[in-house]
């Protein structure tokens, strides 16, 4: 068992690195010690290498956002908890592929590999509760909509939330 200062430390580098990289992806491993205050050997231990690092960033990030759509679809109407969601993950993306310089090949593939199916089971969750409610239709398929969204991490940012609302309509039930 972890104790509770390691999980703080591991939890203080992340948010530490994942700041530092959006201010400057070239930060260096010993400023992002030092941002998280923590030691070199503390960083090392948790985080190896910087890819080690930047992996463990995205998928803490994953995490998050595919942990949050319980509280989304308690608190909002399922289309607008999936526009929700899916801006969220837009966004991690984005930021995921900025990070791209810092990643070997095999370790992209290998985020995409351990991400995949918690990011569509979180897509099926939204799907399935418009389904429900007659929101969405029926035929609506999580990995058609995933590779729809792909997209939009790829476009100009002020044309995401047009985009979005085309594919959002896209899955309405038609007359």
């Amino acid at each position: 068992m972890v104790r509770s200062d390691a999980r703080e430390n591991r939890q203080r580098i992340l948010d530490a690195a994942r700041a530092a990289f959006v201010e400057d992806g070239a930060t260096s491993m010993n400023q992002i010690a030092q941002r998280a205050g923590v030691g070199a050997g503390t960083l090392y231990r948790n985080f190896p290498t910087r890819e080690v690092l930047v992996l463990a960033i995205y998928q803490d990030e994953v995490q998050r956002i595919v942990g949050s759509v319980p509280r989304l679809l308690a608190d909002r109407p399922p289309l607008d908890a999936l526009r929700e969601w899916t801006t969220d993950l837009v966004e991690a993306m984005r930021r995921k592929h900025g990070l791209g310089d810092a990643l070997s090949p095999g370790a992209h593939q290998s985020i995409t590999e351990q991400t995949y199916g918690p990011v569509v089971a979180a897509i099926t969750e939204l799907l399935d509760a418009g389904k429900k409610d007659g929101t969405i239709r029926a035929d609506a398929d999580p990995g058609d909509f995933l590779q729809l969204t792909a997209a939009l991490w790829r476009a100009a940012e002020d044309r995401s939330p047009r985009m979005l609302a085309l594919i959002l309509d896209g899955l309405r039930p038609q007359p």
